[in-house]
């Protein structure tokens, strides 16, 4: 008897948590879901000491001891400030001071200063141990100064008249060259089961060779993902990568808008969000699109925001804010966490520290928590709401779900209206960062900002009892209970007459 009063006890726990709660299921992860990591692997953690010879970190353009012992070893570092996938540079086989994967001797090898293939495996198998995927770096137009081929009486047709900077320029329209690199590419996705590329500079590439590589090796693995760097302002000229079947390429148009309105306090944010309207139609898919702040060949952010006798953190906070509650993936280049300075060439690949401040670090991995929980940042609509000097109001709605994103790039407090038009009436939005709590009024929704502030806002049922689920609640409780008394009131009855 016992048993079964237990069991009726918990019936009504079980009826309670099945109740409705208003929450939408959690949908298949996509990869415009991602947030990324962009590590520079020898400037990121030295994680084996066997593996340092020829190592110089005095010295900019020398290896640093990074490895991929090194990454594995702070994967929960990057996992915990919300990163769902990193990327490497080339890990290939590199000439002298290859450093940074670019001077590619054999496409089959691992970069030995980084490590072993089993160890690349491992850190494979790691990342996706946290459900987090890897994306590598695979070039597709150059190998090192000095590459074996060029001296190979049988290759001379596979290079193109070589570039300023010395390195070699394969000639993809080369039936062998192309065989070649789509062969490697295929053979690293099944030997470490990586889950996409980094096609640098493909536009370099010729047409029909980027036509031909996309096609097989996104039959190589389901859901592989393709990000490309096209080299050009123009929105048009990166779109047509993107309709021969790059899934996202990096988006520069954007990165020049941004830089230059968030690396110094007081800029007008007029054009912020028109400029990215302006962006997603001319894309075929703009949510697979790269966001990217900084990358391995600009200016760190950091140093334009320096320069300009900038605290560099509220400037990272803003920044981060709009890249991370736009459309598309937010790629964010190791060390920006820490607000990392460097110039240009080698002083951009400056050595990680981990021993820092964590503001910046925690602010970020809110931002990651709230990409990973409403969907509506990665896969709602964009629409503005309101502008008013440095402070621009917009919108993401997905299924029935709004956020509402505020960024105050003033000197000065502001505050600004939502007419109710804009938003459901008799709501209210609380405030994702902090503990801000906006009810509508007859005017909509006045939000008030300190300066060099953001604030992301969902839109919900404004707070008090939610009255017709409390009195569920209590009629299931009561219902229950009524029933279990009565069943030990029967039982108490039966033994009686049996005793």
């Amino acid at each position: 008897m016992k048993k079964r009063v237990w069991t009726l006890i918990f019936i009504p726990f079980l009826l309670f948590y099945a109740l409705p709660t208003g929450a939408a299921e959690k949908e298949d992860r996509k990869w415009q879901d991602e947030t990324m990591y962009d590590v520079m692997v020898d400037r990121f953690n030295n994680g084996d000491n066997k593996n340092d010879y020829e190592v110089n970190v005095q010295d900019p353009k020398a290896f640093h001891g990074g490895d991929f012992l090194g990454i594995i070893n702070k994967l929960d570092y990057i996992k915990d400030m919300g990163f769902t996938a990193i990327r490497l540079n080339s890990i290939f086989d590199n000439e002298e001071n290859g450093y940074h994967g670019k001077w590619i001797q054999d496409f089959y090898k691992t970069e030995e200063h980084y490590g072993t293939m089993d160890e690349f495996k491992k850190l494979v198998k790691e990342a996706h141990k946290r459900e987090m995927k890897v994306v590598l770096n695979f070039e597709l137009n150059q190998v090192g100064p000095n590459h074996p081929w060029q001296t190979e009486a049988d290759k001379k047709d596979w290079f193109r008249e070589q570039k300023e900077d010395g390195l070699l320029s394969l000639n993809q329209d080369n039936q062998e060259v192309k065989n070649y690199l789509i062969d490697a590419a295929k053979w690293w996705i099944k030997e470490s089961n990586i889950d996409g590329y980094y096609l640098e500079r493909a536009d370099l590439a010729s047409e029909r060779f980027m036509k031909e590589f996309v096609k097989e090796i996104k039959g190589a693995k389901d859901h592989f993902y393709l990000l490309g760097e096209v080299k050009s302002d123009d929105p048009a000229t990166i779109a047509n990568f993107q309709e021969m079947g790059i899934d996202g390429l990096i988006d520069y148009p954007l990165s020049e808008n941004i830089r230059p309105i968030f690396d110094e306090v007081d800029n007008s944010l007029s054009e912020l969000i028109t400029n990215k309207e302006k962006l997603m139609a001319v894309y075929p898919d703009p949510y697979l699109m790269g966001s990217v702040m900084d990358t391995d060949d600009m200016i760190r952010f950091t140093h334009n925001t320096v320069t300009k006798n900038q605290h560099p953190g509220p400037r990272w906070k803003l920044a981060l804010t709009y890249l991370y509650t736009t459309p598309g993936i937010p790629i964010v280049y190791y060390g920006s966490e820490i607000a990392l300075e460097g110039g240009e060439g080698e002083a951009n690949h400056r050595q990680m520290d981990f021993r820092t401040d964590k503001e910046l670090i925690d602010y970020i991995t809110k931002l990651g928590e709230l990409r990973e929980k409403y969907p509506s940042l990665t896969r709602g609509s964009l629409e503005l709401l309101a502008e008013e000097n440095e402070l621009s109001v917009y919108k993401r709605t997905y299924e029935g779900e709004t956020t509402v994103i505020a960024i105050n790039n003033s000197s000065s407090s502001q505050d600004i209206t939502i007419p109710s038009e804009l938003l459901e009436d008799n709501k209210e939005l609380r405030g994702l960062l902090s503990d801000d709590q906006v009810k509508s009024s007859e005017k909509g929704y006045t939000l008030f900002l300190d300066r060099e502030e953001a604030e992301v806002y969902i839109l919900a049922e404004k707070s008090g009892l939610n009255i017709p689920y409390v009195i569920a609640t209590v009629v299931v409780y009561g219902a229950f209970l009524t029933f279990i008394i009565l069943a030990w009131r029967r039982s108490k009855k039966k033994r009686a007459k049996q005793d």
